[in-house]
């Protein structure tokens, strides 16, 4: 008798994935929990296990389809490997030929219907009494997402009085007959997660009044302390003592202070949280996830070193549940160990702040008593909601982050 592959359940408001690659072919052996399919959502990826052994009897759903929790990805029949008639997987297509251009995709046909639209799309739609063909879908094959009803609903209303206009393309793309470098170009469609990356941090721009404040951070005091300790903590615990540890703790002494950065706004009212769950944002291969780092208040500094290195080490190798991602009050990203000086980082919707760290550079500074002294510098950057957040209260809170960080025994003493 044969098992169903099915879709398992995807998490928190995800309905629908993408089938990303087969790891098994019809007519492969598989063993019991052994991963045969990958699912990209929007969020994450993640592998589907052979619920029995047996062999590949069946592919329903080949590479690029989409498909919905509970939907049926294949057959496993039973079997020791021989090749049993069946649905064969989706070939990659062969590489463009150097001297060839590879002909350009078409352009996503803008969904009519509500069965051109993501589940929670069309929930969406329905509640705001939206009608799909007024809402362009970015999803695959033109599908209308979430973050596309999103848009729509933050799009400013067109006047009554507004002549019709031409729509006039951002950038006006020349001809491929134009443009003598096309022979070197490639095309590569952007993952379910690029494409939500990039919606939400549009997102993020269109419906948050968003600004940013800056500070610098003499690092002498917390080199000095990981210099003395690193060895010993190292040894004791089994974990780097790097410098995220402090900085998280830091944000959360400073998030107690000023609460409404820990906030969000949820339609007309503010929502205060009592619990510090902070994410830290983690560069992959595949793109930018801010894992969450869960109570952070209530754990030592060796258990958020230890927990901020267990999700790195998961989102390197791919291995990120929904739960890990879902969630989070406040964001940290560190984009010192790329080499950047400054940059001003973009809010992680719903919430209304985030901290941006930087690199540590040797720079000449005037201290106290008029000398003039070598001292490793980092600019820190708070990007804050306007909306909530007022700037008294914003560069308190950096200035509370800075105050941990160059007297490190504030932390330990929590004040």
């Amino acid at each position: 008798m044969s098992v169903e592959i099915v879709v398992p359940a995807l998490g928190e408001s995800v309905t629908e994935a993408t089938v990303a690659q087969w790891l098994k072919s019809v007519g492969d052996s598989v063993d019991r929990d052994e991963p045969i399919v990958e699912l990209e959502t929007d969020k994450v990826t993640l592998e589907v296990n052979a619920s029995e052994a047996g062999t590949i009897e069946q592919i329903v759903a080949d590479a690029g389809a989409s498909v919905a929790v509970g939907a049926v990805l294949g057959l496993i029949g039973a079997g020791d490997g021989t090749a049993k008639q069946g649905k064969a997987p989706a070939k990659a297509a062969p590489p463009a030929d150097a001297n060839k251009a590879a002909a350009p995709e078409p352009a996503p046909a803008k969904a009519a219907t509500n069965g051109g639209a993501m589940p929670a799309a069309r929930k969406m739609m329905a509640d705001h009494g939206i009608d799909p063909g007024q809402v362009a879908g970015s999803g695959k094959g033109g599908r209308i997402t979430k973050e596309d009803v999103q848009a729509h609903l933050d799009a400013p209303a067109p006047s009554a009085k507004a002549p019709a206009t031409v729509e006039v393309p951002a950038f006006e793309r020349p001809a491929a007959a134009d443009r003598p470098q096309r022979d070197r170009e490639e095309r590569v469609r952007m993952t379910k997660l690029r494409q939500t990356i990039a919606s939400r941090l549009k997102q993020a721009q269109n419906s948050a009044a968003m600004l940013t404040t800056f500070n610098e951070v003499d690092m002498t005091a917390l080199l000095s302390l990981r210099k003395r300790y690193r060895d010993g903590f190292e040894k004791k615990y089994g974990v780097r003592m790097g410098f995220m540890g402090f900085f998280v703790k830091a944000c959360v002494s400073a998030l107690k202070a000023f609460p409404v950065v820990n906030a969000e706004i949820d339609g007309d009212e503010i929502v205060y949280k009592n619990y510090y769950d902070i994410g830290v944002a983690v560069g992959t291969p595949q793109g930018l996830v801010v894992p969450i780092l869960r109570d952070a208040d209530r754990l030592s500094f060796a258990e958020v070193e230890s927990g901020i290195g267990a999700l790195a080490g998961k989102a390197r190798d791919g291995a990120l549940s929904m739960a890990d991602l879902t969630g989070g009050t406040f964001t940290i990203t560190n984009g010192g160990v790329y080499g950047s000086l400054m940059s001003t980082p973009i809010l992680n919707p719903p919430q209304s702040g985030i901290l941006g760290m930087h690199k540590v550079q040797q720079r000449p500074m005037v201290m106290p008593d008029g000398t003039i002294q070598a001292r490793p510098m980092m600019y820190v950057a708070l990007s804050y909601d306007h909306r909530i957040v007022d700037g008294q209260g914003a560069v308190s809170f950096l200035v509370r982050v800075k105050e941990c960080i160059e007297d490190p025994e504030r932390i330990l003493l929590d004040v």
